[in-house]
């Protein structure tokens, strides 16, 4: 597995462990496995970037969980390096070292297919078009793995946006929600997807475990829309906070996302908004259908937002994050 240490990866391992499922990790330093330590987990130290240091990790091992992403990056360069030519150099290693992989999974990202151009929701079929640098790096790794349709067994799984405990993303929302502020970014009738992290879990265990299926691409979500007032209202309901709805222009985004970028390269760390980013934020339709999940793979969403909105605050707060 690649991205083992992270979000959804840490809650995946979790799960695999427990269904007596041998896990090996790929992590570039063994210095970092807060949510790892103390699970029966075999680290190799490898990097995405670097093919060679791939091969001792992926001999002998039946599935590959390719999980291991940059959503945040001081230079564009660094989400093709790891996101598109990471995923390539993986496939390669798959391919060169023996014996055969059986299944290999990889999180993509709706990212990767772009935002839904008309009113309904998004499906597989229609055509991917990223509007960030993000997006398009990791709608190249899925190129790379068609490339090799013929060779390695695969499915893409595409997540919309996932929350939930260890999460650090939407935990700024959480953060700035619970100051009384609910800022609006774009129009009060945008809709976006959410999923709970267990639910994605539930999603990958399900593709893994599929007969007959290859190269096919899945949403995730819960299979809800969601307007953007209204999330902001139902995390606000469950903090428990009286927020007041600020409508943030433009113009005054854009100069935040520029100048986050400039800081990050004198600071030489990731900014938290920079201009792909914003271009993401800014679209009015973030809705993907799950029906082929649901029909192929049998995924049925458990948590719904407001319940999932709660299990991650009360973690929130358990781990003094607030």
């Amino acid at each position: 597995m690649t991205g083992g240490t992270g979000f959804i990866g840490s809650h995946l391992v979790e799960a695999l462990i427990e269904r007596g499922i041998e896990v090996r990790c790929l992590v570039r330093s063994k210095t970092n496995l807060k949510w790892l330590r103390g699970l029966s987990v075999e680290f190799i130290e490898g990097d995405l970037k670097d093919r060679f240091s791939l091969f001792r990790a992926v001999k002998g091992v039946n599935q590959i969980f390719h999980l291991a992403g940059v959503t945040k990056a001081v230079k564009e360069e660094t989400y093709y390096e790891v996101n598109a030519t990471g995923t390539k150099n993986l496939i390669y290693a798959c391919l060169e070292v023996g014996p055969p992989i059986e299944k290999f999974i990889y999180l993509s990202s709706q990212a990767a297919s772009g935002p839904c151009t008309h009113d309904g929701k998004k499906r597989e079929e229609e055509p991917c078009l990223p509007v960030s640098p993000y997006g398009q790096s990791k709608r190249k790794g899925e190129e790379f793995l068609f490339e090799q349709l013929h060779q390695l067994p695969f499915l893409i799984l595409r997540p919309s946006v996932v929350y939930g405990p260890r999460d650090r993303d939407v935990f700024a929302f959480f953060k700035i929600l619970s100051k009384g502020i609910n800022p609006i970014f774009s129009s009060p009738d945008q809709q976006i997807s959410l999923c709970y992290v267990q639910d994605i879990v539930q999603g990958i265990l399900l593709a893994s475990e599929s007969k007959g299926l290859q190269g096919e691409i899945f949403f995730l979500s819960d299979g809800h829309p969601y307007r953007m007032d209204q999330i902001g209202d139902i995390f606000a309901e469950v903090i428990g906070v009286k927020v007041y709805r600020i409508r943030i222009p433009f113009r005054i985004l854009f100069g935040i996302a520029s100048f986050s970028e400039l800081l990050s390269k004198i600071s030489r760390k990731p900014p938290l908004m920079n201009r792909g980013k914003l271009e993401e934020m800014i679209q009015k339709n973030w809705v993907c259908d799950i029906t082929k999940a649901n029909t192929l793979l049998g995924f049925k969403p458990k948590v719904l937002l407001r319940e999932g909105v709660k299990i991650t605050y009360e973690w929130y707060r358990k781990e003094r994050w607030l």
